[in-house]
């Protein structure tokens, strides 16, 4: 038995006891010390640098440790594992997924601007306010990367108190599918509970009750939304179905659960809601987000997305509702990127490259030194790049310049942030592997719109609106997004963001039993496609998968 120590840049020491053999990461885990690992542990994000002061450790070499790096330590954990004592740095960055991710919800005054005026078109629309219970309740919003919360006077339907965390399940990591593969292993269901109760909800509803100067036992009404996946996580459900054929998840509804049922330190017979869920990979936070877009109560032809860790789409009106989700992977996120990051502070989120020059000009969160680059400024970048005729419509590098540099390997990737312009010191870069791997990201959306809109037999053309939700359609340029195939060439003024669609909805459920039935009726209600057994989809990825698309007409 070994003794490993895990010593943290901004936090305190910890130790734990290994036998040889055992995963540096998994043992990082154990002891509660934060890495992000967004892929699991898998060794493809690059994201659990550790450095090893001294002992006994062995590792692979990959792709994410230079050689310089690797002679002065520097290791991933996942690839790691102990053969004797050993003391393990950690830096600070590695717990970066636990704070300052920029999130959707009702932080700013532009947000409760947008909040107001949607809870006020849906309770114009002949739904009304009042539920059973007094005092104060809360609504919170549980998603793969951020949970968000807000804390409601049931009676005058005020906002006393709204926050958010990073959610604590993101070392464990960064989509559902590898959350899922998690909770399959040894006190995985614990563990993933842990991470998103004790660590991530139950703090949040403590900095609420603070913010109002309330106990939390003073909570008596609780509403949550999320995807399939994170309801399943969160209540200790098997979600292993979710991700195997004939993908159908342990419940859909999840109904007469309280307070005391789940662990959540408010008042114990409180109920707790929970929104719908419609498929496997759509949940509870889509049917809460279609009671906000008010689609279901419109004759025009809407199109919803929720863009964020996942993918999800409807399309429909007062008379029919379809819906799917997409595998779009974790690039929006900045997973499966080089220098991908979330948005937080020192993200890139806005580029524009000089069409003489190819010079580029970027805007940072925080406005400090870059550090990596989130999602908005990934589209804006494929987009520069591709208008520059920098790179192909396959994404590759068309020809060397300045900023275009290859290894040994031929390997082109653009620069652009160099050493002295970044935070750490090191370049960022976005290469050819990370452009593809864009590339599918927005084919896989692209292709969930025309796959949706051929089954009911309509052109792209018939959509009359279209309404962008989430954390990342925040700071998306549309028109980059639309040139690069991503989203369908409409005109902009049909284009809206609706900030956090899935915490209006359940704020609107959590003050109106009216708004809570209607929630449950547009889930019910709701088409839901299987795209990945789903006939001619497959066809249609493959033709998103270009710069903007196979069929160039669909973007004259």
């Amino acid at each position: 038995m070994y003794t490993i120590i895990f010593k943290q840049e901004d936090g305190p020491e910890s130790k734990v006891f290994a036998d040889t053999g055992a995963n540096l990461l998994e043992l990082a885990q154990q002891a509660g010390v934060a890495i992000d690992a967004p892929c699991s542990g898998n060794g493809t994000c690059g994201k659990c640098r550790v450095r090893i002061m001294s002992g006994s450790v062995e590792s692979k070499q990959t792709m994410h440790i230079t050689d310089d790096e690797w002679e002065d330590n520097w290791r991933l954990a996942c690839q790691s594992t102990v053969s004797g004592d050993a003391s393990i740095w950690v830096p600070a960055t590695a717990a970066d997924f636990k704070k300052g991710i920029r999130t959707a919800g009702l932080l700013s005054p532009a947000e409760m601007e947008r909040y107001l005026r949607d809870t006020g078109r849906i309770f114009s629309s002949g739904l009304t306010r009042g539920v059973d219970q007094t005092g104060l309740g809360v609504a919170i919003d549980i998603g793969t990367t951020t949970v968000t919360a807000a804390l409601i006077d049931l009676a005058s339907g005020e906002v006393k108190g709204k926050a958010s965390a990073g959610n604590g399940q993101i070392r464990y990591g960064g989509d559902v599918i590898n959350r899922i593969i998690q909770q399959s292993r040894p006190h995985g269901v614990e563990k993933l509970r842990h991470a998103v109760r004790e660590e991530t909800i139950i703090p949040i509803l403590e900095e609420l009750s603070v913010q109002a100067g309330a106990a939390t036992t003073d909570i008596t009404r609780c509403t949550i939304a999320g995807n399939t996946t994170m309801q399943h996580l969160f209540v200790g459900a098997d979600a292993q179905s979710i991700r195997l054929e004939p993908f159908v998840p342990e419940f859909l509804e999840l109904h007469g659960k309280t307070a005391a049922d789940l662990g959540l330190p408010i008042a114990p017979d409180a109920p707790v809601v929970f929104a719908p869920n419609v498929g496997s990979y759509v949940g509870g936070d889509i049917s809460a987000g279609v009671l906000d877009t008010m689609m279901w109560d419109s004759d025009e032809l809407t199109l919803f997305i929720d863009l964020g860790t996942n993918g999800e789409l409807v399309l429909g009106n007062r008379d029919y509702l379809l819906c799917c989700a997409c595998s779009a992977g974790p690039a929006f996120e900045g997973g499966e990127i080089s220098c991908g990051m979330r948005a937080t502070d020192g993200a890139i989120e806005e580029i524009s490259i000089d069409d003489a020059t190819h010079e580029p000009r970027y805007e940072v969160i925080g406005g400090g030194k870059p550090l990596g680059i989130c999602g908005s400024g990934l589209i804006d970048t494929v987009a520069e790049l591709f208008h520059c005729g920098i790179i192909s419509p396959k994404g590759r590098f068309i020809h060397d310049e300045p900023r275009v540099i290859r290894d040994e390997y031929g390997t082109a990737e653009y620069v652009l942030a160099y050493p002295d312009q970044t935070e750490h010191g090191k370049a960022v870069t976005i290469n050819e592997t990370d452009i593809n791997n864009f590339i599918r990201a927005k084919g896989a959306i692209f292709s969930a719109v025309r796959t949706m809109l051929k089954g009911i037999d309509l052109p792209t053309s018939s959509i009359e609106r279209v309404m962008i939700a989430g954390g990342i359609g925040s700071g998306i340029n549309m028109a980059n997004a639309i040139s690069i195939g991503m989203l369908p060439k409409i005109g902009l003024e049909r284009y809206g963001y609706i900030g956090n669609s899935s915490l209006t909805g359940a704020c609107a459920m959590l003050v109106s039993k009216d708004a809570e039935n209607k929630v449950f009726e547009i889930g019910r209600n709701m088409t839901y496609l299987e795209l990945s057994t789903y006939p001619g989809y497959m066809d249609e990825f493959v033709a998103a998968c270009f710069l903007p698309h196979t069929d160039a007409s669909l973007f004259a």
